[in-house]
């Protein structure tokens, strides 16, 4: 009997509530309505500047199978590729998941970037951009800063 009642409670208090209640707050498109506030946020990452173009394309996104060889085929189709190299760990040979492709004109390599960035390349989405020039090593630290040892 006590089972029965507490069953026509909650029938009685489905009835009720008001609908999609609980499949509003799952629902993954945004209402004004919503009680998420995260839901709402206007913020953007800001984004990374952007590298003066240049001949030097960073390719990121690599997959372990990619070769230097294979990488200057797939860009080889926009233009006049000099060089393409796969970074690889020193220890393990295997590919870090970035290259570099070097073209000989701006023009290829803007055509590069176009024809390749968000294409797949042995099964993995790649995305190429001008590459960064590299930073001045900085000074060494030295830990040996005790004026005891010298």
């Amino acid at each position: 009997m006590a089972m029965r009642a507490s069953t026509a409670a909650l029938a009685a208090a489905a009835a009720t509530a008001p609908r999609g209640g609980f499949l509003r707050l799952f629902s993954t498109t945004s209402t004004s309505s919503s009680s998420f506030p995260f839901l709402h946020t206007t913020q953007q990452t800001p984004a990374r500047e952007q590298a003066e173009p240049n001949t030097n394309l960073f390719v990121s996104g690599l997959s372990k199978r990619t070769t230097s060889e294979g990488l200057r085929e797939a860009f080889s189709k926009f233009g006049e590729v000099v060089q393409a190299r796969v970074v690889s760990d020193r220890v393990s040979g295997y590919s870090k998941g970035f290259g570099f492709v070097k073209y000989a004109t701006l023009e290829d390599a803007a055509e590069g970037i176009k024809g390749m960035d968000g294409q797949f390349l042995d099964g993995w989405v790649i995305f190429a951009e001008y590459a960064r020039p590299r930073q001045p090593p900085s000074e060494p630290q030295n830990n040996t800063t005790d004026r005891r040892w010298q």
